[in-house]
């Protein structure tokens, strides 16, 4: 079990797109994200903080504004000049608008969440109403000289900040007319600038309005008087984000310089009742601008250029030995962006809006392998003979990205999908050249695909639509034939979003965007049987070879191992969901994405999450709380008999990070994916220069 090939791999070039907007809704605990490409992410911040949906990104649709509405309903809105809300079951855009004011560049709810208000870049603020089924356009604001750079609900919702350039503007909303005008000092480090954008505004109870800008301030206005009531200069660039907590008691900014700065209200004395802002907190987890920033009870909450989302708790909020009191920094996306093809060791590379097919390369040297069971034990690092090769680079038409892809088994086929098409290739190889067949006429029925997942002996293709129902596809000599569409159950529209294939191509397992798995019988095209539901979604599912055990994992770190065929949990399940894991796994902060099986051992579960690959050995006792988990093996000159007495199922390597893919190729060799963040910042623009002491 311990000795491997390894074939390192860090030629996957990828790089996720800048984060714009941050939005978090307290009812559900949930955080949208929208990134630059306009991809929309939804992380459930009470499930570890889990990315359980996206909706894919579009050349047209720079997503600049982005919040909640009442009843768990989610908007945007860009330069496109289009206000969008999102189906969050079925997982695509439910409608657009057109505001007709041209870009959109803010956006806010009000606070009943029964109100839209959108900023427009010729200087128009826009009221809609929002209905049962869509929105609906009320009146117009008076219209300003320059575009809406920002917005602000008063919480009575009477009244109305917007940021501008040079300018706020206070609006009351039964009327649409501006009852105040305050303008914004030019200056900037005793040097006078030609324009101060107002990038973000925050209204509170008292009738304060915080304003932050590209000269560096956080200044604090009078609402009722237009009047400036104090200024803090805390940049030398652009304050570019502001949000409030719900009790108006801190805030928190983002500058182009990626610090973020918490401000706390507190006391001017211990025994005074009067209270000031103070500025308590900086932050430095960011190397480039903070585009967007939110406050949640518990956590302070940051994105920007750098594509991290930093979660930074608050330790007086949480308790210190939960797991929410670690810093969190989400880089990659909690999906297989990665497929394998075994038989011809073929890679398939998903990019926004290209595929990359890779072959391995290969080696005649021998050495040392890589010893898993032994710390330390990296093994030799073999020359290749032969390098990793480029076959295919295939690029998408039209402006949608790519959802999902897969390569199959045998190397023979490819798919992918968009919003709006369905793609699949026949390859066909001839010495070192390749030749691509695309198979025309796919039904419309297959587009918007959320998962694709070829069966082991590649005749059949298994789609996934985001209505729920699930296709299976026969594949002939470049062409395909449908067999069966699984429907959804009755009265749900869940979309699936992982999928599972058993080697002998008997049973097929899908999850959906809750935390249900259902079985179907291939052979006979039914519904075989629905996994007990689990209050945490599901990150990754697989079914073993010979057993048909279903492995699931969910976002608790929770490992669950299911018998297809008796329809109930196996005795191994049940003695570690009685026992209980290591407080040490369920404390890892990265889900477990991937799940395989090793051909010739039956009772090992491979696994692996962003910074650590496991191989669970079923055989050998669990490990308890008192238990080294990460290194459980005594030193090597001990004798067996205390090595076998003190050895348990988890064997954890930490070498390979971050790591967005590991599979077994064979019995003997493993390919690892890596991508590391030192490749990803180096790519990105350069960062705002700062004078640091002694140079």
């Amino acid at each position: 079990m311990g000795e491997f090939k390894v074939h390192r791999v860090r030629f996957f070039n990828y790089v996720p797109s800048g984060i714009r907007c941050v939005a978090y809704n307290n009812q559900s605990n949930r955080l949208a994200v929208s990134r630059t490409d306009g991809t929309v992410e939804i992380y459930n911040l009470s499930a570890n903080y889990f990315q359980e949906k996206f909706f894919p990104g579009h050349e047209s649709r720079a997503t600049e504004a982005l919040c909640w509405a009442k009843g768990q309903r989610l908007f945007s809105a860009g330069l496109n000049g289009e206000i969008i809300e999102y189906d969050l079951q079925a997982l695509n855009i439910k409608y657009a608008v057109d505001a007709f004011g041209g870009p959109i560049w803010s956006m806010a709810i009000s606070p009943h969440g029964s109100q839209l208000l959108v900023g427009c870049e010729d200087g128009s603020v826009k009221l809609f109403q929002i209905t049962l089924d869509k929105i609906q356009f009320e009146r117009n604001f008076d219209r300003q000289k320059s575009r809406i750079l920002s917005l602000s609900w008063h919480p009575s919702g009477t009244h109305v900040a917007a940021g501008s350039i040079d300018y706020i503007s206070v609006f009351d909303v039964k009327s649409g007319s501006a009852v105040h005008k305050m303008l914004v000092d030019r200056q900037y480090m005793s040097v006078s600038k030609r324009k101060c954008i107002i990038w973000g505004v925050a209204f509170l109870s008292d009738g304060t309005v915080i304003s932050v800008d590209s000269a560096g301030k956080v200044q604090f206005w009078d609402s009722a008087t237009g009047t400036l009531v104090k200024n803090h200069l805390i940049a030398s660039a652009d304050v570019q984000s502001i949000a409030v907590s719900d009790q108006e008691d801190s805030f928190v900014v983002g500058t182009a310089e990626g610090t973020v700065f918490h401000f706390q209200l507190v006391s001017v004395t211990s025994n005074s009742s009067e209270k000031q802002w103070v500025r308590t907190k900086p932050f430095q987890h960011h190397t480039h601008d903070v585009r967007a920033v939110a406050h949640s009870p518990t956590a302070l909450i940051s994105g920007g250029t750098d594509t991290h989302l930093v979660i930074r708790p608050l330790m007086e909020k949480v308790e210190v030995k939960n797991y929410d009191a670690a810093l969190r920094k989400i880089t990659f996306p909690h999906r297989r962006l990665i497929s394998c093809s075994k038989k011809r060791q073929l890679l398939l590379f998903q990019f926004a809006h290209h595929l990359e097919l890779w072959r391995l390369g290969s080696t005649v040297a021998t050495g040392k392998p890589w010893k898993f069971l032994v710390p330390g034990k990296n093994g030799d690092t073999l020359p290749l003979s032969k390098d990793a090769d480029h076959l295919l680079h295939l690029k998408t038409k039209g402006p949608e990205n790519i959802i999902c892809s897969c390569i199959s088994p045998c190397g023979s086929w490819i798919a992918y999908s968009t919003t709006s098409r369905f793609f699949l290739y026949r390859l066909n190889y001839e010495h070192d050249n390749i030749s691509l067949q695309r198979v025309s006429k796919m039904p419309a029925f297959l587009r918007s695909a959320l998962q694709i997942l070829f069966s082991e002996d590649s005749t059949k293709l298994f789609v996934a639509s985001n209505q729920g129902s699930l296709h299976v596809i026969r594949l002939l000599e470049g062409s395909f034939k449908h067999l069966h569409t699984f429907q959804p159950q009755s009265g749900t529209v869940e979309s699936m979003c992982l999928l599972a294939v058993s080697p002998d191509g008997n049973w097929l397992a899908a999850s959906g965007t809750s935390a249900g798995v259902h079985v179907y019988n291939i052979k006979h095209l039914k519904l075989h049987c629905t996994v007990p539901s689990y209050n945490f979604p599901v990150t990754a599912l697989a079914i073993a070879p010979n057993t048909n055990n279903l492995v699931i994992a969910h976002s608790d770190q929770q490992v669950f191992e299911y018998s297809i065929p008796d329809k109930q949990y196996t005795e191994w399940s049940r003695t570690i969901q009685k026992q209980g894991f290591h407080y040490l796994w369920l404390q890892r902060d990265t889900p477990i994405t991937h799940i395989s099986f090793h051909p010739k051992r039956p009772m090992h579960i491979l696994l692996h999450d962003a910074y650590m690959f496991c191989i669970i050995d079923k055989s050998l006792p669990l490990p308890n709380d008192k238990t080294l988990l990460y290194n459980p093996l005594p030193p090597t000159n001990e004798s067996d008999v205390i090595r076998r007495r003190t050895a348990h199922a988890f064997k954890i390597s930490k070498i390979y990070k971050p790591l967005l893919f590991m599979d077994l190729l064979d019995e003997r060799t493993l390919v690892a994916v890596e991508r590391p963040l030192d490749d990803i910042i180096a790519q990105l623009p350069p960062p705002i220069k700062k004078k640091k002491f002694g140079t």
